[in-house]
């Protein structure tokens, strides 16, 4: 099964719902939000509960298959410490950017190694480029 289940792509997709209002916002253009700095602010710390969220994911895929190394864990910790950073961080928008990618990256290592299901990449892919795309219209405001 390649095709994620659709509640899976609902939610997905729905999941980018932020990462648009804050691109719309960055640039005044999201009726009520007149302050593109709140824009910002939306993507910044949304963005950065996303990426946390799915370096849990990946926990989660290894745990599950009863992975015991160091490798996997090390790995899915990344993101939520990439997230963290990106407090502290002046280029906040590119720095999440990365860190997309980066988890791009992580999500292909692990179906390398067999890990999550088969139609994970389906869903990841669109949704990275998605929240990358909205993170990039961010950095421009």
């Amino acid at each position: 099964m390649n095709k994620p289940p659709l509640p899976v792509t609902l939610l997905g997709a729905a999941g980018l719902l932020p990462f648009l209002g804050g691109a719309l916002a960055s640039h005044s253009l999201l009726p009520g939000v007149d302050n593109p700095f709140t824009g910002l602010l939306i993507l910044q710390s949304y963005g950065s509960a996303i990426l946390a969220f799915m370096g849990g994911c990946l926990w989660g895929f290894a745990a599950q298959a009863g992975r015991t190394g160091f490798r996997e864990f090390a790995v899915s910790v990344i993101p939520g410490l990439w997230a963290f950073s990106v407090t502290f961080s002046p280029s906040a928008m590119g720095s999440l950017m990365l860190g997309f990618v980066l988890l791009l990256v992580f999500d292909l290592m692990f179906r390398g190694w067999g890990l999550g299901p088969r139609w994970w990449l389906t869903l990841r892919i669109p949704l990275s480029v998605g929240a990358i795309a909205c993170l990039a219209v961010g950095a421009l405001a």
